[in-house]
């Protein structure tokens, strides 16, 4: 049981991380680059879809990760496991207190309006996402490392 938890932590982590990593570097450049108000709809658009669903992945990846913790606690190989851990919840504070708020209101800007520094919000989200990106590829790699000792 214990390694099928860790398997399926790993895959449920390092998809969400795939997701986040395809957002930071593709979807939102290609965004970027549409014409007009055309990324401004499709961002407002992602936030609405993706402001569903990612809070469930990122505590769901931290129960998986924590319950794998609490299975091995003791043994060898815990640290990187319970590191990978601290860093998930880190991305969790970083999203509730930085990125959640810019994304909340750019969901509702497409049918509202936006302001006129939503370029300004969208560009210091992107750094931001950047910056959890990091540090969730950071917990990715350590939950690996733990996988495969």
């Amino acid at each position: 049981m214990q390694d099928a938890l860790a398997v399926v932590t790993v895959v449920v982590v390092g998809l969400m991380v795939g997701v986040e990593f395809a957002v930071a570097v593709f979807v939102n450049p290609i965004l970027h680059r549409l014409p007009d108000d055309g990324g401004l709809h499709a961002r407002s658009d992602g936030a609405r879809v993706l402001g569903r669903v990612m809070p469930l992945w990122y505590f769901g990846s931290l129960v998986l990760t924590g319950i794998w913790a609490a299975l091995v606690w003791g043994d060898e190989g815990t640290g990187p496991i319970v590191s990978g851990a601290a860093l998930l919840v880190l991305s969790i504070v970083l999203s509730i207190l930085f990125l959640v708020p810019i994304n909340s209101r750019s969901a509702a800007w497409s049918r509202e309006g936006a302001p006129a520094d939503w370029k300004e919000q969208l560009a210091r989200w992107d750094r931001l996402h950047y910056v959890r990106l990091a540090v969730i590829v950071a917990a990715f790699a350590l939950l690996a490392v733990a996988l495969a000792r």
